[in-house]
């Protein structure tokens, strides 16, 4: 299959994105191009700070072309300065989370081999100790006028940005992505959804997600603005409608799961959102009948520039089928093909395998592991193809159906997740000898990680020393949700783990400990209350016990109610148990107080 659009220009003559950015800073200076809470920036602003933090990199290294740059920044209109000035002094950028471990975060630093990272005075504490040269974003002043833009001549096969995902060896692996790799999804998104300078799009994911490539360069190379919605509103689906709604979005993308709960929403019928745009799981539920704006689902794997296929969701369900994942986007090519790369009979299952201007470079520093995934394209013209290690099928209609995977990679809230990974990372625990990690759904469409471990030397671990040595070295969404203690690990009689002989997980793996204040008790009888309960225990976790994304919403929304707490969807993800509900609660509620002047105090206890 092959997308019906252009790549576009030829390679000895294409722009890159800072340029196209550039060319928009000098026509429009006066347009907002990024929006955050508390920060907003014209495009001659931003294109301002770009230059000051690409001049101070080419500063610091004047021969540093695809040199990698960690940006160690939040979600804000700082990180899309800092990304640009990478840009434009012809470095790639890597956004690291500044919510992920201190550990995590340093490996990820070495093992691309930094050069130099970006952050705030406020972050730089979380750096580890290396040879890469710092710059400080809010001690880096915007130059008093004028402005250089990229530095010229930068080939479309230099690495723009690298984004990290999951490994099954244990270690997370850096994919190199291009400037024409990321030319082309630019082009595809604006020719598809028809950007102008008037659109309005809200950039929502994790700096680290590489979906945030996505909501931001197509957008800044049309001229149009970027809005950054609060952490306290991102994951409230009725917040959250409320500020697009109030914000004037025209476009965005959310995750498959909230995307779903935003679209069983009402809306106005003169809503200005006129795209929702999701992706990153599996989409399950079609759109309601009647919303005001287009529900489209987009599939893609990191390894070839965020997107590979696109397609519309249609309200009704004609056949019972689930929706697809749509057909290739411009300048993508795909073929479904079996383990001999030989392609299967129409409306057969096999691997999709990707080809065209979306193909990386590869994996940054892992030749042997590049060669294996990104292969020679077996039509021949010395192309490369990515063997996805997706299960697919090409439907009458001419949209894919996905069927799953070929190996254990799960997507667990969006993210890629190889369990092999963490199963590593517990195993160097020193009451662990063996350990394994699998996935189980408590309820139907809610897919979550649970581990087993077999103790060593006759030791019990706990699951909550288990839980916080995860918490060190790993990002939340990859922290099980369960553990369970076997004497042994099942095997299949050629020696591995045999995961389908895995006891699913239940609530008495772990203890049921009585509440040990009143803000616990009085959240465990909101818990139990909602989810039709006799009682709960402060141990037990609220998706153990039968809860998912609509009834977290529920909850989030009777605590605030009580307790006048803002709590989101990810922090219920990331403390699921009712006393880390209880423990969020509380620092909220102590933050609010020591945050009021003397004068509010009194006024609140009078």
């Amino acid at each position: 299959m092959t997308s019906s659009a252009s790549a576009g220009a030829s390679a000895t003559n294409r722009p890159t994105i800072a340029d196209l950015v550039h060319e928009r800073a000098l026509a429009c200076p006066s347009s907002t191009a990024v929006a955050g809470a508390d920060q907003e920036l014209t495009y001659g602003e931003l294109d301002g700070w770009a230059t000051a933090i690409g001049g101070a990199l080419r500063a610091a290294a004047p021969s540093g072309r695809e040199d990698v740059v960690g940006l160690l920044l939040p979600r804000s209109p700082r990180l899309a300065a800092a990304a640009l000035g990478v840009l434009y002094a012809g470095r790639a950028y890597l956004p690291l989370d500044p919510e992920h471990p201190v550990d995590r975060i340093a490996r990820t630093l070495r093992d691309a081999g930094c050069s130099a990272v970006v952050t705030t005075a406020e972050l730089a504490g979380r750096l580890p100790a290396g040879t890469w040269p710092v710059t400080l974003l809010d001690r880096t002043p915007p130059p008093a006028g004028g402005s250089r833009g990229a530095v010229a001549g930068i080939p479309p096969d230099h690495a723009a940005y690298v984004i990290y995902t999951s490994g099954s060896t244990g270690e997370a692996k850096g994919v190199q992505v291009t400037h024409g790799n990321l030319l082309n999804l630019c082009r595809w998104h604006a020719d598809a959804f028809a950007l102008t300078h008037d659109d309005r799009a809200a950039l929502f994911s994790s700096p680290a997600f590489d979906a945030a490539v996505w909501e931001l360069w197509p957008y800044l190379t049309a001229g149009a603005s970027v809005h950054m919605p609060d952490d306290a509103i991102r994951n409230d689906p009725s917040r959250l409608r409320d500020w697009l709604l109030a914000t004037g979005v025209t476009i965005c993308f959310l995750p498959t799961a909230l995307a779903e709960l935003v679209a069983t929403l009402e809306w106005p019928a003169g809503a200005p959102l006129r795209v929702l745009l999701t992706g990153a799981d599996t989409l399950h539920r079609r759109p309601p009948a009647g919303l005001p704006f287009r529900f489209v689902n987009n599939y893609g794997p990191t390894e070839c520039t965020v997107v590979t296929t696109s397609g519309e969701v249609p309200a009704e369900d004609v056949d019972g089928r689930p929706p697809s994942i749509g057909w290739p986007i411009g300048g993508v090519t795909v073929r479904i093909l079996d383990d001999d790369l030989t392609p299967v009979a129409p409306g057969a299952a096999g691997e999709l395998c990707i080809g065209g201007a979306g193909v990386a470079r590869g994996y940054l520093r892992r030749p042997a592991l590049t060669a294996e995934r990104y292969v020679p394209d077996p039509g021949g013209r010395g192309a490369r193809i990515y063997r996805s290690g997706d299960r697919v099928a090409l439907r009458a209609d001419g949209e894919l159906a996905f069927l799953g995977r070929t190996d254990a990679q799960v997507k667990i809230r969006g993210f890629r997740v190889e369990p092999d990974e963490i199963a590593a990372v517990l195993a160097r625990h020193s009451d662990v000898l063996r350990a394994a990690v699998t996935t189980w759904e408590p309820v139907e469409n809610d897919l979550r990680l649970a581990a087993y471990v077999v103790p060593a030397g006759g030791r019990q671990p706990s699951p909550a020393a288990l839980r916080a040595h995860l918490e060190a070295h790993l990002p939340a969404h990859m922290v099980p949700a369960a553990f369970v203690v076997l004497d042994a690990l099942p095997l299949t009689a050629s020696g591995k783990v045999d995961r389908a002989a895995l006891p699913p997980p239940n609530r008495q793996n772990e203890p049921a400990a009585e509440p040990g204040s009143p803000l616990e008790e009085r959240v465990a009888d909101l818990v139990a209350e909602l989810l039709g309960l006799p009682a709960v225990g402060v141990d037990q976790d609220f998706f153990l016990l039968g809860g998912h994304s609509l009834l977290g919403a529920q909850l989030i929304t009777r605590l605030r109610d009580t307790y006048g707490v803002e709590l989101t969807l990810q922090g219920l993800f990331d403390h699921p148990t009712i006393g880390a509900i209880a423990a969020e609660i509380e620092r909220m509620v102590v933050d609010r107080i020591e945050s009021l002047s003397d004068d509010e105090v009194e006024a609140l206890l009078a």
